[in-house]
């Protein structure tokens, strides 16, 4: 079992990362629509390779707190900052680049391109060539193009995928189309990976292998993961430090044994001791 231990400003991470800067570090962060305000005061701290749940009833802020790390949306208030970068004047693509990724509620994969092709259009920073090249098809872009194929194969060994790689993606199971979307998004090279109820759609066998994948991701990768997620077996099962926001505040944080059994959380959200 993994020991959480204090980090200042309240936060706890694995021990394992202590020494390490955190991954990301969310101060006070906040944003409005208008007059409403969908997240405020908004703090977390992740370790370095941690994974992190952070948990909700519905509405309560959760893709939006996805929105502002990733810059889809730029906060009203509050800092964030990756692997110790400010990133207040970055773009979404920026933010890639610098290493966060992520995964959505509602599939986005490129359904007529194949599997393999979906993943090696996410390596574009990694492997590139002249317009001229790639006409003339010279040496260096077949170099290239080996290199793409052998990092997207390796990469959908994660999920045991490799041998559906001319597949088109709209042709996958909807549990295959949620691999591959992970399988993408590691593709970036991030240093945080964040995952927007990854198990949706899952029957338990699917489940518990995506959570044993996930932490063959952290593990062999060395990277953080944060997922959205209302199974609660798999939250509770794979999440180190767990964050519950409700009405755009986190109302509290811990490990999961101190989460499933907070008054103020099985209230808002989880039910009785029974349910969870």
């Amino acid at each position: 079992m993994t020991k959480m231990v204090d980090y200042p400003s309240g936060a706890i991470i694995p021990e394992r990362d202590i020494g390490q800067r955190p991954v990301l570090e969310a101060l006070h962060l906040g944003i409005d629509f208008g007059g409403l305000t969908a997240v405020d005061d908004f703090n977390l701290i992740l370790g370095k390779t941690e994974i992190a749940g952070l948990i909700g009833p519905n509405g309560a802020g959760k893709t939006t707190v996805f929105n502002l790390l990733t810059k889809v949306y730029q906060p009203t208030r509050g800092t964030i900052l990756l692997d110790g970068q400010d990133t207040s004047k970055m773009t979404t693509v920026d933010a890639n680049r610098a290493g966060i990724a992520r995964t959505f509620q509602n599939i986005r994969l490129f359904n007529n391109l194949s599997v393999e092709d979906n993943v090696k259009v996410a390596m574009g920073k990694d492997f590139s060539y002249t317009t001229f090249g790639g006409i003339l098809r010279l040496p260096a872009y077949y170099r290239q193009e080996e290199k793409a194929h052998e990092k997207a194969v390796e990469l959908l060994k994660i999920f045991d995928m490799q041998d559906l790689a001319e597949t088109a993606a709209g042709n996958l199971p909807y549990g295959a189309q949620r691999k591959l979307e992970i399988v993408r998004a590691m593709a970036t090279k991030p240093k945080l990976l964040l995952l927007d109820e990854p198990a949706a759609g899952m029957n338990p066998v699917e489940t518990e292998e995506l959570m044993n994948n996930i932490r063959k991701i952290r593990d062999q990768f060395n990277i953080a993961v944060m997922l959205i997620e209302h199974d609660m077996k798999l939250v509770m099962g794979i999440c180190e430090g767990i964050a519950v926001l409700n009405y755009g505040r986190i109302i509290a944080k811990g490990t999961p044994e101190q989460i499933r059994s907070n008054p103020a959380v099985i209230e808002a959200y989880l039910g009785t001791n029974e349910e969870v």
